[in-house]
């Protein structure tokens, strides 16, 4: 399936859509070929700027699904009118659904303790027929080496049709990297935030606010101390970068 990418400050976002992106995840599972993918946003994009192992990673990763408005925003100044945005959240919903009818199963990896276990049952509940066969909350510190080694025979033996990893960003982007040959999983999720918004432990911004753009104002006012830096010096680096270098399509790889 073709993957057209815009060149976002170095960043190659898909230009894609929901449809797009979920039928692409499925075709890895079917073909039991292993991929990760990310979810970025502005956040994503910038620290790429200042981390060039992290550049290196969404550009290893079988998709970069444009999170937020602003990479849709990029795609559309490149030349691409079709992209939408591909919002991690949403994107585990419509994927939930499609898992429950097909019989694909899920693992769950990151979140405070008890909140994979959580959001395990809110999609079983929502959608009768999603299975998740095992989770895992890691804790606030490096694992040892033997602890990695256990965790990955954890997934490997509960044999997973998907990885669904809740770390935020880099830090899951850096997991998906390093563990995506390791653990014979078709595809792994990086989306963050999504495991405490289905999970009922973090509230979502209204619609309006995501269409528009203005969904970083909302987190905003509900987790200021955590994420005022991101917003208010990411935000304005960003679009202070992409005036000065304008997003591209790339030619197909």
């Amino acid at each position: 399936m073709n993957d057209p990418r815009v060149d976002v400050l170095g960043v190659p976002v898909s230009a894609t859509n929901m449809d797009e992106a979920l039928d692409r995840a499925e075709g890895w599972i079917e073909a039991s070929d292993p991929h990760f993918v990310t979810f970025t946003g502005v956040h994503g994009v910038i620290e790429c700027q200042d981390d060039p192992d992290l550049l290196r990673i969404h550009r290893a990763a079988g998709m970069v699904c444009p999170d937020g408005m602003p990479m849709v925003w990029s795609s559309k100044l490149a030349g691409v009118k079709t992209t939408t945005r591909v919002y991690g959240p949403d994107f585990m919903l419509a994927m939930a659904e499609r898992a429950a009818a097909k019989g694909h199963t899920s693992f769950f990896y990151g979140g405070n303790e008890g909140v994979a276990e959580q959001l395990a049952a809110s999609l079983a509940e929502r959608f009768p027929g999603f299975t998740t066969v095992g989770t895992y909350c890691p804790p606030f510190r490096p694992l040892s080496e033997a602890e990695t080694d256990e965790v990955v025979e954890m997934i490997r033996a509960a044999a997973p049709d998907m990885v669904w990893v809740g770390l935020s960003t880099p830090k899951q982007e850096r997991w998906m990297d390093a563990f995506v040959d390791r653990l014979g999983v078709p595809v792994l999720f990086g989306v963050g935030a999504a495991f405490d918004i289905h999970s009922g432990n973090l509230s979502q911004a209204p619609h309006w606010m995501q269409r528009s753009g203005l969904e970083w104002l909302y987190r905003l006012a509900v987790e200021p101390k955590r994420l005022w830096r991101r917003y208010l010096i990411n935000n304005p680096r960003f679009v202070w970068n992409v005036v000065r270098r304008r997003p591209r399509l790339l030619p197909p790889a």
